[in-house]
């Protein structure tokens, strides 16, 4: 499903940050757009950024219900550095997700902005459609240790086959020189 993303530009707040960045909405089944400017209100303005497809995966659908289940289901939106040195954006749209394991994973490691968006009532209906159809629950089996005593072998002794004038377990020694 196409999406379109929707970011607001505002002043910053401290004299290190020229502007602030935000992510704030979804439109659905939007058209193409680079950057189009939706409205404006002083310096504050909002921008169809860019239109991502938002596709659903059956090997997701864990991923999925977990962003459901939140009290506000959301999606991940995520914006990479601008890469062209002429772009007027510092951004770029990269990635749309509803999976709430990868919106982690990208929130984490603190590269790009990343910005949590709350799903529109159709797009929720949509994906928990989706998840109703391809949901497979797993079932949890707890593995058991086998019996096998490992303690009774020593490895890690050094190699037999060197003889071994003191503890085995010494650290190495250092190649002492002579001043000479």
């Amino acid at each position: 499903m196409p999406l379109g993303i929707v970011v607001r530009k505002t002043p910053g707040v401290t004299r290190w940050q020229k502007w602030s960045w935000k992510v704030v909405a979804v439109l659905p089944g939007a058209g193409p757009a680079d950057w189009r400017e939706l409205r404006r209100e002083g310096e504050a303005a909002e921008y169809h950024a860019a239109t991502l497809t938002l596709t659903l995966y059956s090997s997701d659908t864990e991923a999925y219900l977990v962003a459901l289940s939140a009290k506000t289901p959301g999606l991940y939106v995520v914006l990479g550095d601008q890469t062209d040195p002429e772009a007027q954006m510092p951004w770029r749209p990269e990635l749309v997700t509803v999976s709430a394991y990868e919106g982690q994973g990208y929130a984490e490691s603190g590269e790009g902005l990343v910005e949590l968006v709350p799903m529109p009532l159709g797009l929720i209906g949509w994906v928990r459609d989706f998840v109703a159809e391809h949901h497979v629950e797993e079932v949890f089996i707890k593995r058991k240790r086998d019996r096998q005593r490992v303690d009774l072998v020593e490895d890690g002794k050094g190699d037999p086959r060197i003889r071994q004038i003191s503890d085995v377990y010494r650290a190495p020694r250092g190649i002492t020189r002579g001043d000479g």
